[in-house]
């Protein structure tokens, strides 16, 4: 590693610890001009792909997720860190579950079963425009097996 200050080529590692989701922290210490710094190391993963609707194929984008959940969130009691929480838990789901394809119904599937526990307005306006429901029926249907999940339990 190469000391950002003094550009010498030798450091040590005082720390370690796991940072974000798949990420490793460490603290380092420069041998020659002694300063410290912080890097972080995350594993090369091989680019996924995410087999779209049309059959088109994009790279997988978990800035896409985002927009969508800020959108279902909007003016909702959904802090940041939930959202970036369930973006991650998809995320591991999908790298858990495939190798190099990942149908898009897979990953809006995966999105709105956690929403559903998340925020039940959000779940509802993400599910709108990802279903694409096509008039108030569609609501009425949606709602209908909600209501019925929660007088099962």
């Amino acid at each position: 590693m190469i000391c950002p200050y003094c550009r010498h080529d030798e450091t040590k590692v005082i720390d370690s610890r796991t940072s974000a989701e798949f990420a490793i922290r460490r603290r380092r210490e420069c041998l020659a001009c002694n300063r410290r710094f912080t890097t972080y190391e995350k594993i090369e993963e091989l680019p996924i792909k995410v087999i779209k609707k049309d059959g088109s194929r994009v790279p997988f984008n978990r800035e896409k997720i985002r927009e969508g959940l800020e959108k279902a969130c909007y003016k909702r009691p959904v802090s940041e860190s939930d959202i970036e929480n369930l973006i991650s838990q998809v995320e591991a789901e999908v790298y858990e579950t495939f190798d190099r394809e990942v149908p898009s119904q897979m990953i809006g599937e995966q999105v709105i079963e956690r929403l559903r526990k998340l925020d039940q307005v959000a779940f509802v306006r993400f599910a709108s425009v990802y279903r694409e429901f096509k008039d108030v029926n569609d609501f009425v249907e949606e709602l209908g097996s909600m209501l019925k999940q929660r007088s099962s339990h």
